[in-house]
C-alpha cells in the first residue's frame, strides 16, 4: 500500500539500490558455541528509557521470563540518549551476549554497533522499534503499527460523526510521536489515511495548519513537550469563541500533556475527543473519568513473550520463519515485506492492537487479558 511505503520513507529508512528481500525462511546467525567460557547462554537487553511505564514493564518481563528459561540476562536502559544506548550495546557485546534484544532510541543510529554485533556472531532482535540501515537484524517483533493509527483515526471519525456532519465543520489538531521513532510514522500514516478524506473535503479543519508528520511530532514522546505545543496552539487558534473538537494524540504520554494544556487554557465547555495509546494506568483513570476518550491497547506481555520465543528459537539454531508463529498461543502474523529497513525487509512478527474505551476497558484489560485489576484505586497493572 502507498501509505505503508510512505511510512517507511518518513522514518528515514531510505531505500538503497536493489534491497535484499526477506525469504520464506531466513537462517539466523548461527550460535554454535557459547560466547563465554562458562557454558552459560547470555541475553543482552537494551531498552530506550526507564522514564516511560511501558519500557520498565517490557524490560522486567523479558528479564524475568528469559531467566526462567535458564539464560543469564543483562538489562540496560538508555535515558533516551543515542550515545548511551550505543555504549550500552557495546558493553553487552563485550560481556559476551549470545543474543541482543534492542528497542532503539533512534532506529537510524545503530548501524555501526549492529555491524559490531554481527562481527561477534551475535543475532539481534529488533524490539518494537525497527532498526534501520543495516542488514544485521535477525527479526523484528512489534504490533501492527499502521493498524494502531487506523484505530485512533477511526475512533476520532466515529466520535465526531464525520460521516454525517450535518453542515458542521470540526476542528482538530494532531500531536504525533517522536520523529526518531520509526513506529511514530506508521501511527501517523494509519490515522491520517483515515482522516484525510474529511480534511480534504473541509469537514475537518486543522486551524493551525500543522498537519504533516514532522511538524506535529513530539520529541522523545514527552508529555511536557506536548503540553507546551498545545498551549501555544490554544492561545493562537482557539480563543474563548473557537471550539476544538478533537486532538489526535499518538500515545498516552502526549495525551497527558494535551489534557493538562486543555485544563489550563481551553475555555469552551465541550468535551474534546482525545486519543491515546499504551493504556498507561494514569490514562486509564482519565478515560474512566471522561477526560481522555480512548487508548489503543497492545498487550506488552504478548509482545515480550514473542521476543522470548524468538530468542529461544535462535539459541536453539532454528530459522526465523512462519513456522515460529504456530507455537504462539495468541494471534501473531509473520510478515516479510511491510517493514523494510532500507537494506532488507526484516522478518517481522506482528501482533494485533485493540481499542479501549470507558465502555470496554474492564472487559478487555481485566477479563480478556488479565493484565490489569480494577477497584477502588482504579486500574492497576498486574506484574508478571
Amino acid at each position: 500500500m502507498v501509505c505503508l511505503l510512505s511510512a517507511v520513507l518518513l522514518v528515514g529508512c531510505a531505500q538503497k539500490e536493489a534491497p535484499e528481500q526477506a525469504e520464506e525462511g531466513i537462517p539466523t546467525i548461527a550460535v554454535e558455541d557459547h560466547h563465554s567460557d562458562d557454558g552459560v547462554l547470555r541475553v543482552g537487553i537494551s531498552m530506550p528509557s526507564s522514564s516511560l511505564e511501558r519500557w520498565n514493564h517490557d524490560g522486567e518481563f523479558l528479564k524475568k521470563h528469559l531467566e526462567n528459561e535458564g539464560y543469564e540476562v543483562e538489562l540496560t536502559f538508555s535515558d533516551n540518549l543515542i550515545d548511551t544506548q550505543i555504549d550500552n550495546i557495546d558493553r553487552l557485546i563485550e560481556d559476551q551476549s549470545d543474543v541482543l534484544i534492542i528497542a532503539a532510541v533512534d532506529g537510524k543510529a545503530l548501524s555501526r554497533v549492529m555491524e559490531t554485533a554481527a562481527g561477534n556472531n551475535i543475532p539481534v532482535i529488533s524490539y518494537d522499534r525497527l532498526i534501520c540501515d543495516t542488514p544485521f537484524v535477525t527479526a523484528y517483533v512489534s504490533y501492527d503499527n499502521y493498524r494502531v493509527g487506523q484505530l485512533q483515526g477511526e475512533y476520532l471519525r466515529d466520535a465526531l460523526n464525520l460521516d454525517h456532519p450535518y453542515d458542521q465543520t470540526y476542528h482538530i489538531e494532531l500531536v504525533s510521536g517522536d520523529s526518531a521513532d520509526n513506529n511514530a510514522a506508521f501511527f501517523y500514516n494509519g490515522a491520517y489515511d483515515v482522516l484525510k478524506p474529511y480534511i480534504d473535503s473541509g469537514v475537518v479543519q486543522v486551524l493551525s495548519g500543522q498537519k504533516d508528520f514532522y511538524t506535529t511530532s513530539t520529541d522523545q514522546w514527552s508529555g511536557e513537550n506536548a503540553r507546551s505545543r498545545m498551549e501555544i496552539l490554544l492561545g493562537a487558534y482557539y480563543s474563548s469563541s473557537v471550539t476544538l473538537h478533537g486532538v489526535l494524540c499518538a500515545n498516552d504520554s502526549t495525551a497527558s500533556g494535551v489534557m493538562e494544556a486543555l485544563e489550563r487554557d481551553y475555555h469552551m465547555d465541550n468535551s474534546v475527543v482525545i486519543t491515546g495509546q499504551d493504556c498507561d494506568v494514569s490514562n486509564l483513570d482519565a478515560i474512566m473519568e471522561g477526560k481522555q476518550s480512548m487508548s489503543v491497547y497492545k498487550d506488552l506481555n504478548r509482545e515480550a513473550q514473542t521476543a522470548v520465543e524468538l530468542t529461544k528459537a535462535i539459541l536453539n539454531g532454528e530459522s526465523v520463519n512462519a513456522s515460529l508463529v504456530e507455537r504462539m498461543e495468541y494471534p501473531c502474523r509473520y510478515d516479510t515485506s511491510q517493514y523494510n529497513n532500507g537494506i532488507i525487509s526484516v522478518p517481522s512478527f506482528l501482533l494485533e492492537p485493540e481499542t479501549v474505551t470507558a465502555d470496554n476497558a474492564t472487559d478487555i484489560l481485566v477479563e480478556k487479558y488479565g493484565s490489569y485489576t480494577y477497584g477502588e484505586l482504579g486500574f492497576q497493572r498486574v506484574m508478571e
